[in-house]
């Protein structure tokens, strides 16, 4: 394998992520200077434990020349020592944690933070998968390798630093030896980060494609299996795994070269020093107690860049993970709202609007639209007409390219999203209930409602009496996605939801798509009483549901090519009689 280099890109951008990286720790500084100074004892303890091991052996040398009272003090000295410096890495271990387990929370809240600040589109165009594997899987190994930069970081730098200087005081010619040496440790430590770092990085990149792959193969088990596509699921899964594994074993290979290269190392530097010490010891140069120091030393010496290569490989590693989480972070947000809060009459204007999804493919154009309050709009049309796309406008979920959108006189990028969004009630042909109680989902817009307000909404949306067949009633928990309720059921709960808030303009976006059509009659007399005096925007396909609305807009290719309500749009025998009677030609 062929050495791999840092582009200058790169390089740029791993020390723009070790600053960022930095500033996140600042913020626990005073646990990091602790943590220095543990580091500092428990090197200096440990590097004292030898000089008095020498000591002993100095006061046992020759028949009958044994200084018994000197053994004794450099025993006492010894367990004094070496107790002191499992105390101080008990508590640099406790700093530790403390800083990189704070360091990780503030990193995922802030990129949860920014997910919700991200505009719907990058959403819609990133596999949800790899962004969890950024705020989970990333920041994890981010961690991992923090944790390990901090305990051992210190301690090997400062173990080197400090063998150095006591074994220059002790013997400044046998210490020259291992200065010799140093660079030979530093070439094995350079060689192997630099061929880790893009391995790893690759690897965490094809780690959140195989997340993203796993994601949408478990949620769409059920489709997978009606197609019987399980074969070519297995083929995209094991694509995605072989990538990962090649990857990983690149990474494994040169990472697993840190321990025999660095202990050959260690073991020639010993080596060296037991060859020159011995020689030195037998001219009397060094007594043989200093000699064991100095093999002491020259052990503890060497062992750092061992586990500094390590620790160079899994900064590596982490700064590729962090990388990864910062680039999320720096992704474009939407745009800056202002602080003007919308007071809604249900007035609501759309003036020359355009939108496109994508630049080069016009949808809406040239858009004009005047909903009086209290007025029921519904929105029919063709498949990718632009119903769906309509409410994401309206409910700012994008902004408009060109025009604007004005509710009560106010351009709604002129008002907070919060009160915006709160002005709507939304049932969406997509449900989606949250992990726990019905009651806290029916709750979720208003959750200091009452019970009897809760169950009240749940008899409007004649969902009260299949939650009360369930095992505890409204304290059943839903599980994630709602997987053991139905979906027609999961879609009364969200109509309940909307009815508990009653706010003063509604979208109902095929509301009543998974109902059985008896219990669909019985809502769309619920909706008609809720829909009094609110304005409404009704997206509907099946043409029957909307008869009632006081204006239908048909849409087609993103413009509004007929309006009227449903039997002057019949008599025109156009576009909407067309739509309408195709869907009741077999019945």
């Amino acid at each position: 394998m062929a050495k791999t280099k840092h582009t200058p890109e790169e390089k740029a951008r791993n020390k723009k992520t070790l600053r960022r990286v930095l500033s996140y720790i600042k913020g626990q500084k005073r646990y990091v200077i602790f943590s220095l100074f543990c580091a500092g004892i428990s090197v200096g303890t440990q590097l004292l434990v030898p000089v008095f091991t020498g000591s002993a052996i100095d006061c046992m040398i020759g028949q009958a020349q044994v200084d018994f009272d000197g053994i004794v003090r450099a025993a006492v000295w010894i367990i004094t020592l070496t107790a002191a410096s499992a105390l101080v890495q008990w508590l640099m271990s406790l700093c530790n944690n403390r800083i990189v387990f704070s360091v990780s929370k503030e990193l995922r809240n802030a990129a949860i933070e920014k997910i919700q600040r991200l505009p719907l589109k990058y959403l819609d165009s990133h596999p949800s998968g790899d962004l969890v594997s950024r705020v989970i899987a990333d920041v994890d190994t981010f961690s991992d390798g923090l944790l390990m930069g901090f305990t051992q970081l210190f301690t090997g730098v400062l173990t080197i630093i400090c063998t150095l200087a006591f074994m220059f005081s002790v013997n400044w010619l046998i210490a020259l030896v291992v200065v010799v040496l140093t660079p030979l440790s530093l070439f094995v430590t350079s060689f192997i980060s630099s061929h880790t770092f893009q391995y790893f990085q690759a690897q965490n990149r094809v780690r959140g494609e195989q997340t993203a792959v796993i994601n949408e193969q478990i949620e769409g088990i059920r489709t997978i299996q009606a197609f019987a596509h399980e074969k070519q699921s297995m083929e995209a899964f094991d694509d995605v795994n072989g990538r990962l594994q090649d990857v990983s074993l690149k990474a494994v290979f040169y990472s697993s070269l840190t321990n025999p290269s660095t202990r050959l190392v260690n073991n020639i530097v010993y080596a060296a020093v037991a060859l020159a010490g011995s020689l030195y010891a037998i001219s009397g140069g060094i007594s043989v107690g200093q000699l064991s120091v100095f093999l002491s030393y020259a052990s503890q010496y060497a062992k750092p860049f061992n586990e500094i290569s390590g620790i160079v490989t899994e900064l590596e590693n982490s700064i590729s993970c962090a990388a990864r989480v910062f680039e999320l972070m720096d992704e474009e947000e939407q745009l800056k709202e202002k602080e003007a809060v919308l007071v809604p009459d249900g007035h609501v204007e759309v003036k020359d609007v355009s939108f496109r999804y994508v630049k080069e493919r016009p949808l809406i154009e040239g858009f004009s639209l005047d909903v009086l309050p209290g007025k029921r709009i519904a929105i029919v049309g063709p498949t990718g007409c632009g119903k769906t796309t309509l409410i994401n406008l309206l409910m700012r979920f994008y902004d408009v390219d060109k025009g604007s959108i004005q509710v009560s006189g106010q351009d709604i990028r002129d008002v907070t999203r919060h009160s915006l969004r709160g002005s709507y009630g939304m049932v969406l042909q997509e449900t989606w209930l949250k992990a726990g109680t019905v009651r806290e989902n029916i709750a979720y817009g208003k959750p200091n409602a009452t019970e009897e307000e809760i169950i009240q909404a749940a008899k409007a949306a004649h969902a009260h009496s299949f939650i009360k067949r369930l095992p505890q009633g409204y304290d059943t928990l839903i599980a994630e996605e709602g997987e053991n309720i139905s979906q027609g059921q999961k879609q009364l709960l969200c109509i309940a939801r909307v009815m508990l808030c009653l706010p003063p303009m509604l979208i109902l976006d095929e509301a009543t798509s998974s109902i059985d059509t008896r219990t669909e009659i019985r809502i769309q007399s619920a909706f008609a009483s809720m829909m009094q005096g609110r304005t409404s925007f009704i997206v509907a396909h099946r043409l029957s549901t909307i008869r009632e609305a006081d204006v239908i807009l048909v849409m087609n290719d993103g413009h509004i090519v007929e309006q009227g309500n449903h039997e002057s749009l019949l008599k025109k025998d156009g576009f909407y009689a067309h739509l309408y009677n195709s869907q009741f030609a077999n019945v």
